[in-house]
């Protein structure tokens, strides 16, 4: 109960502190906000995948959960139904849809999700990303084999799906690329860890990379994490849409920290 009236709380600080673009100084953020914060178009490439998740939300389907992460805050049990996790643990159309148009805006080449869950995210990634590659990776190898056959079922051909933990697949993949222009960090909601990854992460990245952190007020743990990576000597801009975390490494931008409606 005391963490549900935490995030309770932090919700409504949020919203008394969060500003829309009247306000806004930075030019940079104040045309991200315009551009691809606040358009809430309903593209084409979003139905295909909107259906998926409507099946997983009708499955009769029942998986055992090899969850590696913080667990969910709802389900604690090993054997799980599908639809089920889906209604509780798949990112909403909206926040998915946010992650599209900020690849689409950015254009990475090199994309890294940490947590693919059922692939809803990394599918609407994959088609932000029009002339890159999203290497995703997931713990679950039930949850990774319903992911493949979705990315299959789509003929996504821009993902590379790895089974594993992060901790074990992340030194591998960051000896592969020479940058990373995006990461989602979705999974492992802990204070430790999201800071482990987010610096190891931190090494390939570049002055035009932008990192979206899930759930930063999940958790006191998590909030603290995001305090400190906004913190980190070379973060210079960070967004707090209270769901997701936007993080910048723009050396010409002068150091701010907005907290945003959108």
């Amino acid at each position: 109960m005391s963490e549900q009236l935490a995030r309770i709380g932090s919700w409504v600080e949020h919203l008394v502190k969060a500003r829309t673009r009247h306000g806004l100084h930075s030019p940079f953020v104040y045309h991200l906000y315009n551009e691809v914060l606040r358009l809430n178009d309903d593209l084409p490439e979003f139905a295909a995948i909107e259906a998926l998740r409507e099946d997983l939300l009708l499955s009769d389907q029942v998986i055992r959960v090899n969850d590696l992460g913080a667990g969910s805050k709802v389900l604690d049990m090993a054997i799980r139904n599908v639809n089920e996790i889906a209604s509780t643990s798949l990112k909403p159309a909206r926040q998915a849809q946010l992650l599209f148009r900020i690849a689409r805006h950015f254009e990475p080449r090199t994309v890294l999700e940490l947590g693919t869950s059922f692939g809803l995210s990394t599918l609407y990634l994959a088609r932000g990303t029009e002339h890159g590659l999203v290497t995703t990776v997931e713990g679950c190898p039930q949850t990774y084999r319903i992911a493949q056959h979705h990315f299959e079922r789509l003929r996504q051909k821009n993902i590379d799906p790895l089974l594993g933990s992060f901790r074990s697949r992340l030194p591998d993949i960051l000896r592969r690329v020479e940058k990373l222009d995006m990461v989602f960090i979705d999974g492992h909601h802990a204070q430790a860890p999201t800071l482990e990854y987010f610096e190891q992460c931190v090494a390939k990245a570049h002055n035009d990379s932008v990192f979206v952190l899930d759930d930063i007020h999940w958790s006191r743990g998590m909030e603290a994490a995001w305090e400190t990576v906004k913190r980190h000597p070379r973060v210079t801009v960070t967004i707090d849409l209270y769901d997701l975390g936007l993080v910048f490494f723009r050396k010409e931008q002068a150091p701010q920290h907005f907290r945003l409606r959108y």
